[in-house]
Order: structure tokens, then C-alpha cells, then sequence
């Protein structure tokens, strides 16, 4: 499954100058966070697909007046053609703002959502807006990822973690994409395509011979 991923600055070849062919073969767009209200209407507008968000720590805005035609995932499961995708926007807390978590609240929305991805018997992408801590951040504050991230990682190795929140172009040596175990954590700063492996549903005998199993 093609996705284009997308955080932090409007992709002027998505928006200005935009034609089918950028999406094409694309089945999900998925934004990672601080990116214009307009933008992400423009582009349910002009996508067949749906179009996926997370809060960044500058979209207070969104509270007010979302923006309309796509959908919020924030500590929420979304499941898309069997691909299960999980949201857990802001950054940590460097002053008072709707989308900024230290550490303890990080981890306590973390225990939240895990109740949801373990309904769904796990997830596919973890989608945030702040890298985890280590993988892709910075040394200062408002730029430093969340620990409370590897236990979702740890636990369900996902795919994919997608975030924003590092601007590529803060500096040269800044990489797009770190590993942590099975899982590829990918920068999406202004846009990234990426090919998902779709999970193989169960056949529904299996599933019942392993429920009746858990009975004896």
C-alpha cells in the first residue's frame, strides 16, 4: 500500500503546483502535525483517499475550528484497508499550549491508546508529532522527543513510526530516518511517499479454533 506522509511545511508541489500524478497510486495521506487548516482541506478536496491527522504543538487553532473533510486520529485506532494506524500528536511541554505534554502526560495517553491498539491486536504505523526521544530529536526542550513512545514500539513493533516536528532543514546532518528494532521511524517534514505492507487477515476458521482453544 502507497501513503504519502506529510508535517511541518506545506509541499508548494502538492499545493501550488499540483497535478493527479503526485498522488497517484497513493490509497492514504497521513499528516503528522503544524501544517495549514487550508492545506489539509485542499488536499481532502482534491484526494480519493483519506486524508489522516495528528496535532503538532502549533495547531491550537484546530480546536476552534478544525479543519474539515479529514480525519483526527488523535488517541484514536484507524483502520484502512486492514492497516491499523494510531495518533499521538504534540510535543513536549516548553510552555502553556493545548498540544504540549511533559513526559508523565505523554506516558499516561500512551496507556490509554494501548487498550485500543490491543482491540485491534495491534497496529501497523504510529503516527505523532514529535519524534521518540533519541531517534531524531534535539538536545534543546521544545525539540526533544518522548520516551513513553518506545513502550508502543517495544510492545507491538510497528511498521512504521511517522513524525514532524524536526525540520530537515534545520541542518544538513538532520536524517530523514532512524530504526529502532523491526520499526522504521521516519521524519515526514513536508513530504515522504512510502510503501506499507498491508497485514494479512486471519482466516476466520483459525481465529475460532484459537478462541475455542483458549477454553479448554
Amino acid at each position: 500500500m502507497k501513503i504519502l506522509a506529510i508535517a511541518d511545511e506545506e509541499c508548494k508541489a502538492l499545493w501550488d503546483y499540483f497535478t493527479p500524478d503526485k498522488l497517484e497510486g497513493v490509497e492514504l495521506i497521513i499528516a503528522c502535525g503544524d501544517l495549514s487548516r487550508h492545506y489539509l482541506e485542499y488536499l481532502a478536496t482534491m484526494a480519493p483517499m483519506p486524508v489522516l491527522y495528528v496535532h503538532g504543538n502549533h495547531d491550537e487553532s484546530y480546536d476552534l475550528l478544525p479543519p474539515q473533510g479529514v480525519i483526527c486520529i488523535d488517541d484514536e485506532v484507524y483502520v484502512h484497508n486492514g492497516l491499523r494506524v494510531a495518533g499521538l500528536g504534540g510535543s513536549c511541554r516548553y510552555h502553556t499550549g493545548a498540544w504540549q505534554f511533559t513526559e508523565a502526560e505523554m506516558k499516561k495517553r500512551v496507556n490509554r491508546l494501548r487498550g485500543k491498539i490491543d482491540r485491534h491486536g495491534g497496529v501497523d504505523i504510529l503516527v505523532t508529532h514529535a519524534p521518540l526521544h533519541g531517534y531524531g530529536d534535539m538536545t534543546d526542550l521544545p525539540h526533544r522527543g518522548f520516551t513513553a513512545f518506545s513502550t508502543l514500539l517495544d510492545r507491538y513493533h510497528p511498521q512504521y513510526m511517522l513524525h514532524g516536528h524536526i525540520h530537515l532543514n534545520y541542518g544538513a546532518s538532520i536524517p530523514r530516518e532512524h530504526t529502532y528494532g523491526t520499526t522504521r521511524i521516519v521524519n515526514c517534514f513536508e513530504r515522504v511517499y512510502l510503501d506499507v505492507d498491508a497485514p494479512v487477515p486471519k482466516p476466520r476458521h483459525r481465529l475460532f479454533a484459537g478462541l475455542l482453544g483458549s477454553h479448554r
